[in-house]
């Protein structure tokens, strides 16, 4: 099983596996396009949720929130899929060269099921060399003019999409507390959140600590043991199905924090 595996490091990777698994992934830093080769892809982002199967192509915007849930489906032995990112220093490099420039904003989904055309598909077909010889030294260089071929693809299939995949500015200012708690529970460092709510660190501890009235970290922290705790004695949920959605890193570690909070350990108040 693997997942993924670098084709291109950074850039091309090859992901596979044999039984369902879900990825709470946290940051989606890059625009990223994404073919389906066998199985079910499901993503869920605050702009909404979007899955494909067998065949399909998706782009999927930056500077997202999301969970993937990779399914195999019945009658095929795993699940596959082909990921190529698009990473913003290879997007400006692009820009340069090409002269383009986004005078206006996108205002379109951020996720999007690109048309089935036979130019995209056979783009994806020149990858397979690539994923079937992995330990290949293929250069940096191979990398950018895959990248810049996956864009001019895109592009000649949906046109609009340049603003989307050209925009350089900073995420926008963002209200701090429906973000939070809306979020939470995504297990990323607070300079994530910060960049994420359109904010410099200090910024955004000031806005924090006026807002929630204590540090990012110590709020987190507390935010989400209650929720487990409601989730446990509410829901019937165990700690082992949940600790992960929670932004904890281990079950160790969010079974410590847990009693030491409520002084039971969380499968305690199962009884």
């Amino acid at each position: 099983m693997t997942n993924p595996a670098e084709i291109i490091p950074g850039v091309i990777f090859y992901a596979y596996l044999s039984a369902t698994r879900k990825d709470k992934v946290g940051f989606l830093k890059h625009n990223t396009l994404v073919l389906q080769v066998s199985g079910h892809f499901r993503l869920e982002t605050a702009a909404g949720e979007i899955s494909m199967t067998k065949g399909q192509m998706l782009l999927i915007g930056k500077n997202q929130l999301g969970t993937i849930t990779k399914t195999p489906l019945p009658g095929e032995e795993m699940y596959e899929t082909i990921v190529i990112s698009l990473q913003e220093h290879l997007l400006r490099e692009i820009a340069l060269e090409e002269h383009i420039e986004i005078k206006q904003k996108y205002t379109g989904p951020l996720n999007v099921l690109l048309p089935p055309g036979d130019f995209l598909k056979g783009y994806f077909q020149s990858i397979v060399p690539y994923v079937r010889n992995p330990q290949a030294d293929i250069s940096a260089g191979m990398g950018l003019l895959k990248v810049k071929e996956a864009v001019k693809l895109i592009l000649q299939a949906m046109p609009q999409l340049e603003s989307l995949l050209f925009d350089f500015s900073e995420p926008h200012k963002t209200d701090l507390q429906a973000f939070m708690l809306s979020h939470f529970h995504y297990n990323l460092p607070v300079e994530k959140f910060a960049q994420l709510t359109g904010r410099s660190l200090a910024g955004f501890k000031r806005d924090f600590q006026k807002t929630f009235d204590m540090p990012p970290r110590h709020w987190l922290q507390e935010k989400r043991l209650s929720e487990a705790r409601r989730l446990i004695e509410k829901g019937k949920q165990k700690p082992s199905a949940i600790y992960l959605d929670l932004g904890f890193e281990s079950l160790a570690h969010f079974s410590r924090s847990f009693k030491k909070k409520y002084g039971k350990a969380p499968t305690e108040w199962l009884d």
